[in-house]
């Protein structure tokens, strides 16, 4: 059990628990949304949000250091693009006020724990 438990080490992270949580959360709150939204928006939202945990995974498999955090700020961006979907959203009136704020919270919690894990990496 030792193999499966280093091959997949990044789920001890909680940056990456925690983005998974937010990308199951949009997946929760795009159910919602109109059936236009389908081609556009639905699916920009879900792959941002997917982006997050699996570069973050993906970047923990490079060989250096140098290479999880460059990973890291690719899951940033994504992060970033995220939340500017979920407003997009939120103003169209696709999402209601309490869960646009539920996503919120867990969009800073994560992009806080990202910025710490890339700081701490890069000292």
């Amino acid at each position: 059990m030792k193999g499966k438990e280093k091959e997949f080490g990044f789920k001890k992270l909680v940056v990456w628990q925690k983005s998974v949580d937010l990308a199951e959360e949009v997946y929760k709150a795009v159910k919602g949304f109109p059936r236009k939204e389908s081609h556009i928006l639905v699916p920009q939202l879900l792959r941002c949000a997917n982006s997050i945990p699996a570069n973050i995974a993906e970047g923990s498999y490079r060989r250096s250091k140098k290479e999880f955090v460059q990973f890291l700020y690719v899951a940033k961006g994504s992060l970033g693009e995220t939340v500017t979907y979920l407003e997009l959203a939120f103003r169209q009136r696709y999402l209601s006020q309490l869960v646009y704020e539920r996503l919120i919270t867990k969009y800073k919690e994560v992009l806080t724990l990202l910025v710490g894990l890339i700081n701490s990496l890069r000292k």
